[in-house]
C-alpha cells in the first residue's frame, strides 16, 4: 500500500494530460519580503460548460492522479490505525488528507460521506441545506498555489478553531465572504453639531486572534479647561486610533485599554496650565504637541521599564510576570488622531507604519484630492534611517535591508521591549522570566522609540471632508488616491440609491457628482509620489499583478469602511476576494495582513446631543454601545 501510494505521488507530478480537475485561483509566492510574478493563462474542463471568468487571477490544470494519491494515502492510513477504524465504524472520522496542509484541515465524513445530522451545529446545518444540490467549491494550498477544486459530497472540510468555532477550506461563497466581510463592522451617527456627523469602522483578522485593534473616544471639555466654539453649548475632544500589534496581540490591546486615556490626561493638564495663566488664548501648538508626545511616551515606558521594575522585586511570581511583561515582549504600531471641535484642528500622532489620509473636494475640478497626514515610519523610510544613523554612529547594522537591527521593519513601536532594554536587563529577564537572548547586533540600545510625528490640519465640515485611517494591511492593497476615490464612489452610490431619507443622503448627496465608472479623484502627477511621501506603494498589487484600472472596483455595502476592504481583497473579482478570505491562518498572513479601518466623515449634521449606532452599516449583534 505504501508503494501505491509513492507511485501515486509520482505521478501526480506529472504533466496532466487529460481532463482539468483543479483550477489555479491565484499563485502563492514566498513572501520573505521579497514579491514573485505570475503569468496569466486559463484552462476548462472539456466535459463541463465553459465558464469565463473575468478576473486578474489565472488557471492551472492538474493530474487526476492527485486525487489517486488522496484515496490512496486514507485507506493506507485506515488500514495501519485501528482507533480511526473504529471512528469511521461507528460515527465520524476526522483524519488529515493528502496535498492539505495536515496542521491547518482536516476531514469530517461520516461513513456514508455526510456529516450526521446529530453532529451539527444549527449554522452547520443550514450551511449544509443551503449546498445541497449545488456545486460546493474546495480552497486547497499546495506547492505555494492556490487550487479550486469542486466537491462531490456535501461534507465540507474542517478544523475546530481556538476561537470561534470551524476554519473551513471549503471555498467560500460571494455570500459568506459577505457575512465575513460585515462580522465585525460598526458605524455610529455624530449628533453633536461640532462638525463631525459620523464615523465607520471594520476589521478583518489575518491572524488567530487578530493583532490589531482600535479606540474610539469623545470627551465633552468642561468650560473650565476651554470655552465651546460660537454657536454650540459644548467644546468635544474626539479620539479615534487604530493600532498595528506585531509578535503578539498583548500590546494593542493595552493600547486599545489606556492610550487615549493617558494623552487626554496630558492634554487636560496642559489646557488648565493655559488658563492658570490668565491668559485668554489657548495653549500654543508646540505645548499641545508635546502634551501628546508625553502620553505616548509615558504610557511605553510603563509598558516595557516600569513593568520590570515591578517584576524585579519578586521573581518567583511568574503568573504575575507573564501579565505584566506581555505588552513589552509583543510590539505595536499606534495611529492616534485628536480632533478638537473649538479650534477644528486634526491632529494626526502616528507611531509606526499605519496612515492617514484626508479627502477633500477641489470645487474647480469636482473631484478629490488625496492628502497624506502622516508618513510611514521603518527601516526603509530615508528620513528614519538618517535619524537612526545619527543616534547610533559606527553601527553599520542598525538599519538593515529596511529593518531595525535587520530584523524588525517598524522604527517607532509601543512595546518591543528587545529593541529597547540593555542587554543586561534582557539576559535577567531571560534568566528569571520569559525574555529572549539578545540580538548579536544589540549594542546601544534604545533602537526603537514610541515617540510619534505629530501633523496639524485644518478641517472644513462645509466641504464635506473626511479621513481615513487604517492599519499597513489597507495601504499593502490600495494606494492614497484609490482610498479617498473609494470613499467619494460610495457616497456617490449612497445618495443615489437611498433618496433623501438617507441618513447619508441628508449631509453627502450636495457633494458629489461623477459622469463614469471612473474614480471620482485627481489621480497623483508623480508615477513615485508614495515614495516622494515617505510612504511605500502597494506591493500587493505588485504581488498580484492587479491591473490599475477603477473598472476593478464595485459598492456592495453600508459600511463604508468595509466597502474599501472588499475592494482592497479583490472588488469587482469574486473569487479573489473569495479565495483570499477563506485562507486561515497562519497561511492567510502570507497573502494579507489584518486589516482595521476607521473612516471619519465631518459635516454640519444634527445637534441632538447624542452618538447612535447606525444599525444599517453595523453588525446585526453589536446592539446599543455607547462611545460619548
Amino acid at each position: 500500500m505504501r508503494r501505491a501510494v509513492a507511485q501515486a505521488l509520482r505521478s501526480a507530478r506529472r504533466s496532466p494530460f487529460r481532463r482539468v480537475l483543479l483550477t489555479r485561483a491565484f499563485p502563492l509566492s514566498q513572501v520573505n519580503h521579497a514579491l514573485s510574478e505570475r503569468s496569466l493563462s486559463t484552462t476548462t474542463r472539456r466535459d463541463a460548460p465553459t465558464q469565463i471568468i473575468k478576473s486578474s487571477m489565472y488557471f492551472r490544470n492538474f493530474s487526476v492522479a492527485a486525487l489517486v494519491s488522496v484515496l490512496a494515502s486514507s485507506v493506507w492510513y485506515y488500514q495501519r490505525n485501528p482507533e480511526t477504524r473504529a471512528l469511521v465504524n461507528s460515527t465520524s472520522v476526522s483524519t488529515s488528507g493528502t496535498g492539505l496542509a495536515a496542521t491547518q484541515y482536516s476531514t469530517l465524513a461520516s461513513a456514508s460521506g455526510s456529516i450526521p445530522a446529530a453532529s451539527l451545529s444549527p449554522s452547520d446545518s443550514q450551511l449544509t441545506a443551503q449546498a445541497a444540490g449545488a456545486k460546493r467549491r474546495l480552497l486547497i494550498v499546495q506547492n505555494d498555489e492556490f487550487y479550486i477544486q469542486e466537491l462531490a459530497e456535501d461534507a465540507p472540510l474542517t478544523k475546530q478553531a481556538e476561537d470561534d468555532g470551524l476554519n473551513r477550506s471549503e471555498m467560500l461563497t460571494p455570500e459568506q465572504a459577505t457575512q465575513k466581510l460585515r462580522k465585525s463592522e460598526e458605524s455610529y451617527l455624530v449628533r453633536r453639531g461640532t462638525g463631525v456627523v459620523r464615523y465607520d469602522i471594520v476589521q478583518i483578522p489575518s491572524n488567530n486572534p487578530i493583532e490589531d485593534d482600535h479606540a474610539e473616544k469623545i470627551v465633552e471639555v468642561p468650560h473650565s479647561v476651554t470655552s465651546p466654539p460660537i454657536g454650540t453649548s459644548n467644546t468635544d475632544w474626539m479620539f479615534w486610533g487604530v493600532f498595528d500589534g506585531h509578535s503578539g496581540w498583548t500590546t494593542s490591546a493595552k493600547l486599545r485599554q489606556t492610550l487615549i486615556s493617558y494623552v487626554a490626561r496630558e492634554l487636560n493638564s496642559t489646557y488648565k496650565s493655559a488658563l492658570s495663566d490668565s491668559s485668554p488664548l489657548p495653549p500654543s501648538p508646540q505645548a499641545i504637541d508635546a502634551a501628546i508626545k508625553r502620553g505616548f511616551v509615558t504610557l511605553d515606558y510603563d509598558i516595557v521599564h516600569a513593568s520590570v521594575e515591578k517584576v524585579t522585586k519578586n521573581t518567583k511570581q511568574k503568573a504575575a510576570a507573564a501579565e505584566l511583561l506581555a505588552p513589552a515582549l509583543s510590539g505595536s504600531c499606534a495611529l492616534l488622531s485628536f480632533y478638537d471641535s473649538a479650534s477644528k484642528l486634526f491632529r494626526v500622532a502616528v507611531t509606526g507604519d499605519s496612515r492617514a489620509v484626508l479627502g477633500r473636494k477641489n470645487q474647480a475640478s469636482g473631484k478629490w484630492t488625496a492628502t497624506p497626514l502622516s508618513e510611514d515610519q521603518t527601516g526603509g523610510t530615508p528620513s528614519e534611517m538618517a535619524r537612526l544613523r545619527a543616534e547610533h554612529p559606527g553601527e553599520e547594522y542598525v538599519v538593515h535591508r529596511g529593518r531595525i537591527l535587520g530584523g524588525l521593519e517598524p522604527s517607532r513601536a509601543f512595546g518591543d521591549a528587545s529593541y529597547k532594554w540593555s542587554r543586561e536587563v534582557q539576559l535577567r529577564m531571560k534568566q528569571y522570566f520569559y525574555g529572549r537572548t539578545p540580538a548579536v547586533l544589540l549594542k546601544t540600545p534604545p533602537y526603537v522609540t514610541a515617540e510619534p510625528i505629530i501633523t496639524t490640519t485644518k478641517v472644513e465640515p462645509e466641504r464635506g471632508d473626511f479621513v481615513v485611517l487604517a492599519t499597513d494591511g489597507l495601504w499593502e492593497m490600495l494606494t492614497n488616491e484609490e482610498v479617498v476615490g473609494l470613499v467619494g464612489q460610495w457616497l456617490e452610490a449612497q445618495t443615489k440609491s437611498s433618496g433623501s431619507s438617507s441618513s447619508t443622503a441628508s449631509w453627502a448627496k450636495s457633494f458629489f457628482s461623477s459622469a463614469n465608472n471612473d474614480l471620482p479623484v485627481e489621480k497623483p502627477k508623480h508615477v513615485n509620489k508614495e515614495a516622494e511621501e515617505g510612504q511605500r506603494a502597494p506591493i500587493r498589487q505588485q504581488q498580484w499583478q492587479v491591473k490599475s484600472t477603477d473598472e476593478r472596483f464595485v459598492v456592495e455595502d453600508k459600511n463604508v469602511a468595509t466597502h474599501l476592504v472588499r475592494n482592497a481583497l479583490g472588488g469587482r473579482d469574486r473569487d479573489m476576494v473569495c479565495g483570499l478570505l477563506t485562507l486561515v491562518s497562519p497561511m492567510s498572513r502570507r497573502y494579507r495582513d489584518d486589516l482595521t479601518v476607521e473612516v471619519i466623515f465631518f459635516g454640519e449634521g444634527d445637534k441632538s446631543g447624542d452618538v447612535v449606532l447606525n444599525a444599517e452599516a453595523s453588525a446585526p449583534n453589536l446592539g446599543a454601545r455607547a462611545k460619548l
